[in-house]
């Protein structure tokens, strides 16, 4: 077992405590040198008697050369560089290896813990389990330490001393015939798993939980087992211990013959006893001594681990956790500082009041400082000023992103007429400083200006019929040529420009606001206006002829109207239909237009506000109400008429096909199609209208 001296060196005192430990000689490099200078002595002499009594004059000369020559050349093996290194390996290999012996002690305790039931069955598993941990242990320390394989030659050896039973070595027995080669250590680990899953089954375990914690544990207690068989098997590599062996050999062949006392050496020193040859031999082959000692900690040397005290130790500690304290502990009472909460002070004893000690105080518990220097002095920057600058900072850093992508904004005048709430909006969608800030060469932001919206629903609409009314033609002749609606301000300013073009591309911020005030100012100013009776058509359209749809008639098995319906009614419906299709057409063509800038726009600003009605002209009208409510008789009057009587019709139509859902009909000629198709289009635009008006 290790030689422990910590007791000894405790306590620094006198000279130095380590002086004491030098006497020793178990463990001691006096043992493990001893032979070895011994043999280093004896041809050191040997050699000396033969240069000094049986060589002549001649002969000297050639030894005196030979001693000159080894002397000279010795020191050119490192020897404290390839020495110093490997023992270091050896030393922390021996270490680790220590650390990595595993303790049942955790395990026992984690069984004791959560294997429940005081009956013979449940004391039966937890002692089984520990036992097979420390068969798994014994196991691999007889495959790597001599004195426990010499304590444990044979299983039949476990049997006799209890840590196996017959059943058990029978098992063993079995797979060693059948796989001979590998090591089965891990087998009592498998026998313990399944015990421990057979107590979740029978209810003795309470959670899958504490199944884990016990798996896991095992697993860990397995793994350890199994790197002790790996530092067994995988060493140092042999070439760097004969390196280091054949280094340290070499050196003293050569000091042995280099430290020779000769006849032309100016010291008489060495003429008896070669002192700092011998301490060098003493040093560096204790040195040595010391990694052949530790490469292995499992031997028989008198620093490796007692490995058979700690076999007997695991199975009387896991014995003790898991059986004789078992659900036991002291009777609670309450302890000595029960009312104090805690003690002031433990007491001391007269021998160890000498050693009390204080509080440990930081560092900086000696720095005081007078009244006038704990006195706070003013700050020379005022909270003001930091706020501007990172103001300014901010706004500018937003300045730089925005001219290197090349997008700027535009602001108008704000209208006087806005309410509380459309301030509100401005103030909390553009956060931008009360100062004139210019942004780049020709675009600038004022927060006294409003944000106007280029790309609007109603600005759209006043594009497309205030420029019918120019006579120089200008875009709008080329809108009416191609068909298509005039490019807006954003949509032509994202457009890809040609290089060395000036300026950067102007996008209109979106605000809703903007286009109430948009709607506004249309209604009070003196331009010409669209209005819902300049775009749809007063009146039902005229009737048209009849078309024949050829080899539908005898396929066609949709439900049709009868002809015994009214006369009235089916004007109604032609006239309802008519009327639907053409504003369901202009609906699509105006919002085909819209889409191209309103999809850019809408990209990058959400609009605030959602405006019902059954479509663009609906928006136009509800919005331009607002202003005209002044005015006496508006227009959203006529409109709010035009519906209702369009209800009415709806409903008549509605009773009209109802009354005539179960007369017999005749096969349907080419009218009757017609009159279905004309009603089916017109139920379709109507639950349209109904879904617009919901909306």
């Amino acid at each position: 077992m290790t030689v422990s001296y910590t007791a000894e060196v405790a306590t620094c005192k006198g000279l130095g405590c380590f002086l004491k430990l030098l006497l020793r000689w178990r463990a001691s490099i006096y043992k493990l040198v001893w032979i070895d200078l011994t043999l280093f002595l004896s041809i050191y002499y040997s050699l000396s008697g033969i240069y000094r009594l049986l060589l002549n004059e001649e002969q000297k000369k050639i030894f005196e050369s030979v001693v000159s020559y080894c002397n000279e050349y010795n020191e050119l093996i490192p020897l404290s560089f390839v020495l110093g290194f490997y023992v270091s390996i050896v030393m922390t290999r021996w270490w680790n290896q220590y650390m990595t012996i595993p303790w049942p002690d955790s395990i026992a305790v984690f069984v004791s813990a959560t294997i429940h039931g005081n009956d013979d069955r449940g004391r039966l598993m937890r002692r089984t389990i520990v036992r097979y941990v420390c068969v798994c242990l014994t196991i691999i320390l007889t495959n790597v330490a001599p004195r426990v394989k010499k304590r444990f030659p044979t299983l039949e050896h476990f049997v006799e001393s209890g840590l196996l039973l017959d059943n058990e070595l029978a098992i063993f027995q079995s797979l060693n015939e059948k796989f001979p080669k590998p090591s089965k250590h891990w087998l009592p680990i498998v026998w313990a798993s399944s015990i421990v899953t057979r107590a979740r089954y029978e209810g003795r375990i309470r959670d899958d939980f504490a199944v884990k914690t016990l798996i896991d544990e095992l697993n860990r207690f397995r793994g350890m087992c199994g790197s002790i068989s790996h530092y067994d098997t995988i060493s140092i590599p042999l070439v760097y211990t004969q390196v280091v062996t054949l280094a340290v050999y070499t050196y003293f062949l050569t000091t042995v013959m280099g430290r020779q006392w000769i006849q032309k050496s100016d010291s008489t020193i060495d003429l008896y006893f070669p002192v700092f040859a011998t301490l060098q031999f003493f040093f560096y082959m204790g040195w040595l001594k010391v990694a052949e000692t530790l490469i292995n900690p499992f031997g028989e040397d008198d620093d490796d681990f007692e490995v058979n005290w700690l076999i007997d130790r695991n199975l009387q500690v896991s014995y003790l956790i898991v059986d004789e304290m078992h659900n036991e502990h002291p009777e609670l009472i309450r302890d000595q500082y029960w009312d104090q909460i805690f003690p002031a002070e433990l007491p001391y004893t007269a021998a160890a009041q000498p050693f009390r000690e204080e509080h440990p105080k930081p560092s900086t518990a000696g720095i005081q400082l007078s009244a006038a220097q704990q006195e706070l002095q003013p700050s020379s920057v005022k909270i003001d000023e930091i706020n501007d600058q990172m103001d300014d900072q901010k706004f500018h850093s937003d300045i730089a992103d925005d001219a290197a992508s090349g997008i700027c904004f535009t602001a108008g005048k704000m209208s006087r007429s806005n309410t509380d709430s459309t301030e509100r909006l401005i103030r909390s969608t553009s956060r931008v400083s009360n100062r004139d800030r210019n942004i780049s060469g020709d675009s600038t932001s004022n927060l006294g200006e409003s944000l106007t919206r280029v790309a609007s629903v109603t600005n759209a609409l006043k594009r497309l019929f205030s420029k019918d009314d120019r006579t120089d033609g200008g875009t709008t002749s080329a809108a009416k040529a191609t068909g298509k609606m005039p490019s807006m301000g954003s949509t032509t300013s994202l457009q890809p420009r040609p290089p060395g073009a000036g300026g950067s591309m102007r996008i209109g911020v979106i605000e809703e606001v903007d286009e109430q005030m948009t709607l506004t100012s249309l209604r009070q100013s003196n331009e010409s206006r669209p209005h819902v009776q300049n775009i749809f058509t007063q009146g039902p359209p005229p009737p048209s002829d009849p078309v024949d749809v050829p080899g539908v008639a005898q396929s066609y098995s949709r439900e049709i109207f009868s002809r015994s319906a009214p006369a009235r009614a089916g004007a109604l419906i032609i006239a309802e239909s008519a009327s639907a299709e053409s504003a369901v057409e202009r609906r699509n063509i105006l919002r085909t237009q819209e889409s191209a800038p309103s999809i850019r726009s809408s990209a990058i600003y959400e609009p605030a506000f959602s405006y019902t009605g059954s479509g663009i002209n609906d928006d136009l009208l509800s919005t331009s109400s607002i202003s005209s409510s002044d005015n006496g008789t508006s227009e959203f009057t006529k409109l709010k008429t035009e519906r209702k009587t369009r209800r009415r019709n709806r409903k008549l139509t509605q009773s009209a096909t109802g009354l005539n859902e179960n007369e017999s009909r005749s096969p349907p000629d080419s009218e009757t199609l017609l009159l279905t198709e004309l009603a089916d289009m017109s139920q379709r635009s109507m639950k349209e209208r109904d879904e617009n008006d919901e909306i």
